[in-house]
């Protein structure tokens, strides 16, 4: 029997003022201030959606409006508000890109994000604690999720196959799954 019972509802009240990792600054564009952005988000001009943005400092996240943004080759670029120059962009390279909780689409029953699925513990049909998930990878076929217990599992996060239900109240996911595979 599993350690945790498994409901297909999510409580959409609780986190509201959360702030949920969306990207990360990896660079500067240009010299008027642009941001070259790694976006977490699928596709990733799905950031440019939000605003404002949250910016990682040292004491704290900073709010910041997004005044502007685009595609340029493969890459994201951003204008936030308060950017003058380059010398102002550069000192937000390697910040974590962070929007409220409350900023994101609602999602549809047995949709989640993968920032509420990290820590989560995992467990099988058996009741075998199989760590907790520390990541998730997308592969591109489906997202798999990176199980940390006494060693590391790769776990396709694929539903009624090897997932069966995620429990976002006990923070648990139920798979079907060998503890020795």
């Amino acid at each position: 029997m599993p350690v945790c019972e498994i409901r297909h509802s999510q409580n959409t009240e609780e986190g509201q003022n959360e702030p949920i990792v969306v990207g990360r600054v990896c660079g500067v564009y240009g010299v008027k201030g642009w941001l070259r952005v790694y976006s977490y988000t699928q596709p990733k001009t799905n950031i440019l959606r939000y605003s404002p943005w949250y910016l990682e400092g040292n004491s704290g996240w900073l709010e910041r409006a997004l005044v502007d943004g685009r595609t340029h080759r493969d890459a994201v670029v951003a204008l936030l508000e308060g950017y003058e120059d380059r010398a102002q962009a550069r000192g937000s390279i390697g910040q974590e890109i962070a929007v409220y909780r409350s900023q994101l689409p609602e999602l549809g029953l047995d949709e989640y994000y993968w920032a509420d699925l990290i820590g989560m513990r995992v467990v099988n049909r058996e009741g075998a604690d199989l760590g907790a998930v520390t990541g998730l990878v997308e592969t591109g076929a489906h997202d798999v999720l990176v199980v940390q217990g006494e060693r590391e599992r790769l776990i396709p996060f694929i539903s009624r196959i090897y997932v069966y239900g995620v429990d976002p109240v006990l923070r648990c996911i139920a798979v079907e799954w060998n503890p020795e595979a």
